[in-house]
């Protein structure tokens, strides 16, 4: 991943080449209790943990399991306080069963969301490291009732949590243990073709999370422009049946004018490179033309408006790439997958804002490759000086609609927190889908005003506007600031993932955008 200066990083860093584990994934039709490996973890619903008068589950799969162990499980499980609460995990090492171990994992009271059943399979990846098992079978204690289509989307969101929740980002440690998970078996969802076809689809996304949260993850000595466009040109050569790759050089992009983004990247040593692949389905007309744009800031020191002072997180600034990792996830996901009736453009104006005797001051006036002029008051709001000339270029490859994806504004996370994305559109059929595709994948969005009145804070009295407003409404103002950006013709949305980018407690990224991407290109594809 590394593209360095006469073959040297900045401190020496070499990321390690990990094989991600692979996990065989099964479908089976067995009675749980029959079933022989090293844990058999049950999903269960506090309704599914009630008892009748004698104590004894009322639950079938459970009244199972404690009958064949002589009333030990309902026991044990009294004396752990195990309710069934979501994020509750016992796992318990009982003798007669076929299973080594059996793990009870809490759904709370109702389990019926993709998130919910991707976090019993990120809750099952546990229990195996902890276990270091090897192979693990998945039930839920109530399954009838379950339409199959909901067998199918629980299959596949089970599995993606298990793949997600097995996967550490190790690269960068002198020692790691290899999860030793080789099979998973679901049971009792159903088998057959279509199911198969839904697990190795799960699979697929997955991957493609994974490499978003690699990128993210990677430090701006490692992850520069140029070693992001190279994992680009990677990706289209790894499916050049269906992705072709455009990289521009700075010299390239100044021959089409985008002034608002090579102003961006003037500070730093390393140069900008400007990434285009295209997606093309392998036959068949093409019904739907998608542009994916994202950010691709590998580090932002702010520039002269430099980040200081607490709650500043210059230390996160390789994560201002965040959007672009989103874009080429779903590019990957979608080399894979190859829907027809669909082309894709995903578009990433990489560079780093850095500070320097060359670099963009407070005050400059730039031209983006529209003609709009821009008074730049605020070097630190540069991701949506970039964004400005991806979202022309991305408009003059005559698509109908794009969606892109930055982390914009610290404005959005103090609105929404850190687990929700800004959504912002002045198509209401855009929005529809996006958010039917998000319902699938489980990820969170809320849409948010573009306040038109907003815009007088970003006037200028000498140039086409400003780059910043106020401190109040700052995701709104920067959203109307890229709308200037795009053709009216084309349907567009933004999305603010500053929050969701990046996972706090365990200081990853979460690979976020990407499973959301990738359904609403299919939603769009002939399908």
């Amino acid at each position: 991943m590394a593209h360095t200066v006469a073959g040297v990083t900045l401190g020496l860093t070499q990321p390690v080449n990990i094989e991600h584990p692979k996990i065989s994934f099964a479908a089976k039709e067995i009675d749980a209790v029959e079933w022989k490996g090293d844990i058999l973890a049950v999903g269960v619903t506090e309704k599914d943990m009630t008892k009748d008068e004698n104590s004894k589950f009322q639950n079938s799969v459970l009244k199972k399991l404690d009958g064949l162990l002589g009333g030990l499980l309902a026991e044990v499980l009294s004396e752990e306080d195990f309710t069934g609460k979501a994020g509750q995990t016992a796992v318990l090492r009982l003798p007669g069963l076929g299973s080594k171990r059996v793990g009870l994992i809490g759904l709370g009271l109702a389990a019926s969301s993709p998130a919910a059943f991707r976090g019993l399979g990120e809750a099952v990846a546990a229990a195996a490291k902890t276990a270091q098992a090897n192979s693990v079978a998945v039930v839920l204690a109530s399954s009838e009732g379950l339409s199959n289509e909901s067998k199918l989307s629980t299959a596949s969101s089970i599995a993606s949590g298990t793949v997600l929740g097995i996967h550490e980002d190790n690269r960068y440690k002198s020692e790691s243990k290899k999860p030793q998970l080789k099979s998973v078996d679901i049971l009792g969802l159903g088998t057959g073709p279509e199911l198969e076809k839904k697990l190795k689809y799960a699979e697929d996304i997955s991957s493609a999370i994974i490499f978003g949260r690699e990128l993210v993850n990677s430090p701006a000595n490692v992850l520069t422009p140029a070693a992001l466009a190279a994992e680009a040109s990677k990706i289209a050569s790894l499916y050049k049946d269906v992705l072709s790759a455009n990289i521009l050089t700075a010299e390239q992009c100044k021959e089409l004018k985008m002034g608002s983004y090579l102003g961006v990247a003037a500070a730093s040593a390393n140069p900008p490179y400007f990434i285009h692949l295209c997606y093309k389905p392998p036959s068949g007309p093409i019904k739907a033309k998608l542009a994916l744009v994202g950010k691709g800031l590998t580090f932002d020191s702010g520039g002269y408006n430099i980040k200081t002072g607490p709650g500043c997180s210059i230390e996160l600034m390789k994560t201002d790439m965040g959007g672009s990792a989103a874009v080429l996830g779903a590019a990957k996901a979608l080399g894979q997958i190859k829907p027809p009736g669909v082309e894709v453009h995903f578009i990433v104006a990489s560079c780093e804002n850095m500070i320097s005797g060359t670099g963009m001051r407070p005050g400059d006036i730039i031209t983006a490759s529209n003609g709009k002029t821009i008074e730049v008051n605020n070097t630190d709001a540069e991701g949506r000086l970039t964004l400005a000339d991806a979202l022309v270029y991305a408009c003059n490859q005559g698509v109908e609609k794009i969606v892109d994806l930055a982390t914009l504004t610290g404005a959005c996370i103090i609105a929404l927190g850190p687990s929700i994305a800004g959504v912002f559109t002045p198509s209401d059929d855009l929005a529809k889908e996006v958010f039917e595709a998000s319902e699938i994948s489980g990820e969170k969005f809320w849409r948010m005003p573009l306040e038109e009145s907003y815009w007088e804070s970003m006037k200028s009295g000498v140039a086409d506007m400003v780059n910043t407003g106020g401190r109040q409404g700052g995701a709104i103002t920067a959203a109307l600031f890229l709308k200037q950006f795009v053709d009216e013709k084309v349907q567009w949305m933004h999305i603010d993932l500053a929050g969701p980018v990046w996972n706090d407690k365990k200081r990853v990224a979460t690979g976020f955008g990407v499973s959301t991407l990738v359904e609403w290109v299919l939603k769009n594809s002939s399908k």
